[in-house]
């Protein structure tokens, strides 16, 4: 009687994995066609926070960092401010009225301001009761026109009318905390900094890049983690992905470039397939 032939077992087809590269690529574009995620139910959404909150979510890889910050720059190879200025201490007037006030509104008030005053003798000329008038559309226009007349009049007494290039020295003129002292170190000096306001703290919180419960401690994490090469502009590609894609209410998950990456539950990543080809 002839032997029976065994039966073949069937071999698994595994597809090849896309190159690392092809998959940024990829992401990218589907980011651009609003492809690259959806948003969960409200409940879900409200679980995903409070997970972030209590800082549940799994952590992030040095590799997966890394790629986060690669897209950034290929999505956006030279990040700025959006606060008008046209030198170091228009710079820093300009980040003293914004706090708890929004960079657009500030923008509306500064250039009639700017064209009068825009040196610290200038400004001590131009008086606090001016002052006051040309930005009262801004929150809190009083006290931050006492502040601005008070560090401008500081500036000529102690750094002879320039803005030092010093944490310690910009901290300790009046209405300058820690965040708008980075951000004068950032982008008038060109320092590594990153000024931690509610955009990037939302970001580092609900993402799982950099958990904390104080803006001190999420700017810890992010200057430990963020690779160096990237740091410069690391704190522009952090806020404006805080202020147009990650927003507060309903974050935008599917224009975010770093949706895969991202470890807050209250999104579903789209896989190949439902992208489809984002580049048509």
């Amino acid at each position: 009687m002839p032997n029976k032939m065994p039966k073949e077992v069937p071999k698994k087809i595994r597809l090849p994995k896309l190159p690392a590269r092809k998959t940024a690529q990829q992401r990218l574009a589907a980011a651009r066609k609003g492809r690259a995620a959806r948003v969960k139910g409200v409940k879900a959404r409200v679980a995903g926070d409070s997970q972030a909150a209590h800082g549940a979510l799994p952590q992030w890889t040095t590799a997966e960092i890394a790629e986060a910050f690669r897209r950034f720059a290929a999505a956006n190879p030279t990040p700025r401010g959006e606060l008008a200025h046209i030198n170091p201490f228009t710079l820093l007037v300009a980040v003293v009225l914004s706090a708890q006030a929004t960079d657009a509104g500030v923008n509306k008030a500064t250039p009639a301001l700017f064209k009068l005053a825009d040196t610290p003798e200038k400004m001590v000329k131009l008086g606090e009761a001016h002052l006051r008038h040309l930005i009262k559309t801004i929150g809190l226009y009083r006290t931050k026109a006492k502040n601005v007349i008070a560090l401008s009049n500081k500036l000529i007494a102690e750094h002879g009318g320039n803005v030092p290039h010093d944490r310690d020295a910009l901290e300790a003129l009046p209405g300058v905390g820690r965040k708008t002292a980075n951000v004068v170190l950032n982008i008038a000096f060109g320092e590594p900094t990153i000024a931690v306001d509610t955009h990037i703290f939302r970001v580092g919180n609900r993402t799982g890049l950099a958990v904390g419960k104080t803006p001190v401690d999420v700017e810890m994490k992010l200057m430990a983690v963020v690779p160096e090469q990237y740091r410069l502009h690391a704190h522009h590609w952090l806020i404006l992905h805080g202020r147009y894609v990650c927003v507060a209410r309903r974050p935008l998950c599917e224009k975010c470039v770093i949706a895969d990456l991202c470890k807050w539950p209250g999104k579903a990543v789209n896989s190949p397939v439902q992208i489809g080809n984002a580049n048509k």
